[in-house]
């Protein structure tokens, strides 16, 4: 969640720091930091909220260190104010620090009894106390910083500056992603290529276990064993440039307009357009899928990911005949699922970093099933692990809340339903075609989604005064419901739930009046009829009902609903990922309304790496 930056140079890294930070700002966080050896001395400068209070104390002052840490914190442990705020200092030693140290009260209480005083309420400057103890007690640096891992228990990925030592930076992660970046004559180190990205295309990822020492010239890596080893060099050429918002107002809204290209991409990396097939791409190193050999499929993630594995059961289900499960990751391991040798697990995760979603898939290798990871970042630790990748061409993305990774996903799951469905003669060559000419589709009818922006925005007026808002649909627009919701109360803050719209009657009316605006995602299927009779019993309670259907549903509804959102015609199975775009922007504008920060929504992070 948090983020990391550390840069050893002969420029001054002050700047350098905060610039770099400014990339990591779509992680989530709620204070700032750096910590630099001014004149051979610690000097740390901390800012609770956004970052441009910590840039304005760095403006103030002509640091010129060529090392330095830097730290975006969003709080696990502690509030979030200036004193917890990282860096964390002990001694000789600042630290920054993303995850969480499972056992730092026990280690702190030990320490506090061998005199060492604490002024923090946070994990992270136990880390700190233990190196400098480790150097007072006559440890060579690196030696210092190995005896710290050994000592810790739970997920973490930590950067070290130490006074006296100004050629060096310690680093290592567990759990937590970190990458080195390799300069001319300076290096650094960061919790994602994003973070080196304005400085260095040369990137090296840590392994799982991996701790490093950097100089301006060189660096040492050592895995958990303390081995000294060897990591491949990544070039990666679009690391700073993703991160512009160019002329849209937020990264959200940017995102959203791109749909249309990464859908295309990642669409195109699985269908064979000449011959309408669908195939699964091959990664080096990764097992291919033979959908006959399994009889079951468990979908498991969080979130987003989560509605997206939702909306693929339908397709599992009814494009390939497999039965198909679908689990939020932080419960799933936790009921000990029975999973028998002939399921295959699907993970599905933007960041390929979500701790839930990677403990139920090392759950699902220890029962011995085959894993496949739905993932947007192919360096990540999920996408390293995973048995096979079904990957996502989706880019850098910046907003928290997530608009085109959630359409790959989808494009990914339903390309994956079709090839399934083809592969155990569930689904006819002439559906198979059918299907994929859709997809192939896709794109266009994305843009034409796009151009129902002007209505949106206008609808958005109208729900930015609620306090509560209901969103319906059935079958696969269920869960599409369910994600219409969640966007909305993400970055808007307003209260928002999503409920099966046959589910109506067993609760829910109870909520409709004039005050409580219904969205109802329903294009023209065989399910329509239904679904517009629980649009009538809303209307009949004075509830205002907003319809987001294609022109052959909204005829069909006649006069009930209070406003219309006008979808294009498309093939049944392609459907929700056309829904969804106005249920994005529709989220995107009344954030908008109400003046909410729409890329940084309060209290969330994009990548969730603890629990």
């Amino acid at each position: 969640m948090c983020g990391i930056i550390g840069i050893l140079s002969d420029l001054p890294a002050a700047p350098r720091l905060v610039e770099a930070l400014k990339r990591l700002e779509y992680r989530g966080y709620d204070s700032a930091g750096v910590a630099l050896l001014e004149g051979g001395k610690l000097k740390r400068l901390r800012a609770p909220g956004k970052l441009n209070n910590l840039d304005e104390k760095v403006r103030e002052l002509p640091l010129k260190a060529g090392v330095g840490i830097g730290h975006t914190r969003w709080a696990t442990h502690g509030q979030p104010n200036a004193t917890n705020a990282h860096p964390h200092a002990s001694g000789r030693v600042a630290i920054v620090h993303n995850g969480i140290i499972e056992n730092f009260r026990e280690l702190r209480e030990a320490m506090e009894k061998r005199g060492r005083k604490f002024e923090t309420e946070t994990d992270s400057e136990t880390i700190a106390h233990l190196i400098d103890e480790g150097l007072s007690g006559g440890l060579a640096p690196k030696d210092a910083f190995r005896t710290m891992l050994d000592q810790l228990r739970g997920a973490f990925a930590i950067a070290a500056i130490i006074e006296g030592e100004d050629n060096l930076i310690l680093g290592g992660r567990r759990g937590s992603p970190l990458v080195i970046g390799v300069g001319e004559k300076e290096m650094f180190l960061g919790s994602d290529a994003l973070a080196v990205g304005p400085f260095t295309q040369r990137v090296i990822y840590l392994e799982e276990g991996d701790w490093c020492a950097l100089t301006r010239t060189s660096f040492e890596i050592f895995d958990a064993a303390g081995k000294k080893v060897l990591r491949a060099e990544t070039h990666v050429p679009a690391a700073g440039a993703a991160a512009e918002k160019g002329n849209y107002r937020h990264f959200m809204q940017k995102e959203i307009y791109e749909q249309p290209d990464f859908a295309g991409r990642t669409i195109a990396a699985y269908v064979e357009a000449f011959d309408l097939k669908a195939v699964l791409p091959t990664r080096p190193g990764k097992k291919a899928i033979d959908f006959t050999q399994f009889e079951r499929i468990q979908i498991v993630a969080c979130g987003t990911a989560f509605y997206a594995g939702f909306v693929a059961k339908y397709w599992f289900e009814q494009l390939a005949g497999i039965v198909t499960d679908v689990d939020v990751a932080s419960e799933f391991r936790y009921r000990e699922p029975v999973l028998g040798p002939k399921t295959l697990a699907i993970v599905v995760t933007q960041s390929g970093e979500t701790a839930d979603t990677k403990a139920a898939m090392e759950y699902c290798r220890a029962k011995g099933v085959m894993t496949a990871a739905v993932v947007n970042v192919p360096t990540s630790s999920i996408a390293r692990e995973c048995d096979a990748i079904l990957p996502t061409l989706a880019g850098v993305e910046i907003g928290v809340a997530s608009t085109k990774a959630f359409t790959a996903q989808l494009c990914a799951l339903l390309a994956t339903a079709i090839a399934a469905g083809r592969a155990r003669g569930f689904l006819s060559r002439e559906s198979e075609k059918e299907h994929v000419a859709a997809m192939l589709e896709l794109p266009r009818l994305i843009s034409e989604a796009l151009k129902t922006e002007a209505q949106v925005q206008k609808l958005a007026v109208e729900i930015a005064k609620a306090r509560d808002v209901l969103y319906l649909g059935r079958g696969p627009h269920y869960p599409i419901a369910l994600e219409g919701a969640l966007k909305l109360k993400e970055i808007s803050y307003i209260h928002a739930e999503g409920y099966a719209a046959g589910e109506l009657k067993h609760g829910p009316i109870a909520l409709i009046d004039e005050h409580t605006p219904v969205i109802m995602a329903a294009p023209h299927d065989h399910l329509l009829e239904k679904s517009l009779s629980n649009l009538q019993e809303v209307a009949a309670r004075r509830g205002k009902v907003f319809l987001v259907s294609d022109a052959a549903g909204i005829k069909q509804a006649g006069s009930a609903p209070f406003g219309t959102i006008q979808i294009p015609d498309c093939l049944r199975a392609i459907q929700p990922i056309v829904t969804t775009i106005p249920l994005q922007l529709l989220a995107y504008h009344v954030a908008v309304e109400k003046g909410t920060d729409v890329d940084q929504p309060r209290n969330l992070a994009k990548s969730v790496t603890v629990e």
